[in-house]
């Protein structure tokens, strides 16, 4: 970043800017930290790529005075001011301090990421800058609700993940060679050519001369060290393997470093050498296959990438893998019920990364995914998925191979249920005959079948296709939505 030059455009800027404040030496951190959340709250106000809070500008003049104020050096008790400043912001945001001679004087600038899903606070009050004042947002109720209404118009994709970087730092910090591998492209014989091309895709926008913002699409799906952007290196995904069926003893555990895009196979592989497999028994000799389907992991690890919810900080997706099942869970609830992820087109909140994934060949076309997901499952003859939410994570468990009759209640209506499921979308229904293939039941065995197909109708998540057939033998089912 060129901060000279930074400098000189935030000088001659109008003397009210609300995403910009100008000081000489205050440098107190309750105020600082207070100015942190106006900030970042009026530059998503007003569509800009940073605040900016400026030492060594006369506030009226905007004349270049030079500061003696020292924020980074200054401590809170026993902590030093970034961090006390960053465990303060609630959702925590990205915010870093400049420090340089321009001309003989010495600067300070204090760069702030926009507010993004919702409004930063710091120490639980919201702020804001009215005109060049800085007030409690909750006295703005106007500006409370413009505010929401442009953070709802804000993707997260399209916030800014790293500003200001040359275009040489572009290069060096997205694989930009595996995004052209991926997408079937022939690399740009020049370096103009590559950056276009980051840039029609919305991985940076131009801030300048040959200075670009690295947006968080750009970053999260393409970033070579996602460390590099401290908004987004808690998003890295997570792999754990524990010993036994609970989670008291770690045996593996990494923490991805590349983008999702970028380090997708990587990944994928990462997670089938430490599943579990199971011995199988063909014509002479007996061989090693993996315990779950290779593509209902990577459509399920993608699914926890694109639909997990940005907004919520200090966390990411996750696989962990048990004795007994492989557990994948992301931050953020599901924005259609899960019992209808079989059959309904997936909605989510971060739609570019999810196209972005499908066109990169990553994960499914739209609205065929859970369903390969099932598929895989009942051609593997595994327990059925479960989907379970808490107040802020979903969680998708796959189960290791288990007789039926060692199944619960609960685990043989689900997989009834998801059974009906996917023979629905398939334009076929489910039949007691069809259901003894799910399970492997043998012919003689039908009332196995009865009994579960019972216990799914108790619970209304299935119905008969024709409620005026009363030939049990031949009664055909379809799930209770259809």
């Amino acid at each position: 970043m060129n901060l000279d030059l930074l400098l000189t455009s935030l000088v001659v800027l109008p003397k009210e800017t609300e995403w910009v404040e100008f000081k000489h030496n205050n440098n107190n951190p309750e105020e600082i930290g207070e100015y942190i959340s106006a900030l970042a709250n009026a530059a998503a106000l007003h569509g800009k790529e940073s605040g900016f809070l400026v030492w060594g500008v006369e506030d009226q003049t905007h004349r270049i005075i030079g500061t003696s104020a020292q924020p980074r050096q200054k401590r809170v008790g026993n902590e030093e001011c970034e961090n006390w400043l960053a465990h303060n912001l609630v959702p925590r945001i990205d915010f870093r301090f400049h420090e340089w001679d321009h001309n003989g004087k010495r600067i300070v600038v204090l760069q702030v990421q926009p507010a993004n899903a919702s409004p930063v606070s710091f120490k639980g009050m919201e702020w804001i800058r009215v005109g060049s004042i800085k007030k409690k947002l909750k006295d703005h109720p106007g500006k409370e609700k413009d505010l929401w209404l442009a953070l709802a118009k804000t993707p997260f994709e399209k916030g800014i993940a790293l500003p200001n970087a040359t275009g040489d730092e572009v290069l060096t910090k997205l694989d930009y060679p595996k995004y052209f591998t991926l997408s079937r492209q022939a690399l740009p014989t020049n370096r103009s050519g590559i950056i276009e091309r980051l840039g029609v895709e919305q991985f940076i926008t131009s801030s300048g001369t040959d200075h670009f913002n690295i947006t968080n699409l750009g970053a999260i799906a393409f970033a070579r060290q996602l460390s590099d952007y401290p908004s987004l290196a808690r998003k890295a995904f997570r792999v754990i393997r524990y010993k036994g069926i609970v989670r008291t003893e770690t045996e593996h555990e990494k923490l991805g470093t590349k983008g999702y895009a970028c380090g997708f196979e990587g990944l994928i592989g990462y997670v089938n050498d430490l599943s579990p497999r199971n011995e199988v028994l063909g014509e002479a000799l007996r061989t090693e296959a993996p315990m779950y389907p290779k593509r209902a992991i990577r459509e399920l690890v993608a699914n926890a990438m694109i639909h997990q919810d940005f907004s919520i900080s200090g966390t990411g997706p996750m696989v962990e893998l048990l004795e007994d099942r492989m557990e994948i869970s992301n931050p953020g609830l599901p924005l259609i019920d899960p019992l209808r992820f079989i059959d309904h087109s997936p909605r989510s909140r971060n739609e570019l990364l999810a196209d972005l994934m499908r066109r990169l060949g990553i994960c499914e076309e739209r609205g065929s995914g859970f369903d390969k997901v099932i598929s895989d499952i009942e051609f593997y003859q595994l327990p059925p998925p479960d989907i379970r939410t808490d107040t802020t994570h979903t969680r998708v468990m796959l189960f290791a191979q288990q007789d039926l009759k060692k199944m619960d209640r609960r685990d043989r209506v689900r997989a009834c249920y998801q059974h009906s499921c996917l023979l629905f979308v398939s334009n076929q229904v489910m039949t007691n005959t069809t259901l003894r293939k799910r399970f492997k039941i043998v012919d003689e065995d039908y009332p196995v079948a009865s009994r579960i197909i019972r216990e799914t109708s108790t619970e209304k998540l299935i119905k008969l296709e024709d409620p005026g057939n009363r030939s049990k033998k031949h009664a055909k089912y379809v799930p209770f939505w259809a």
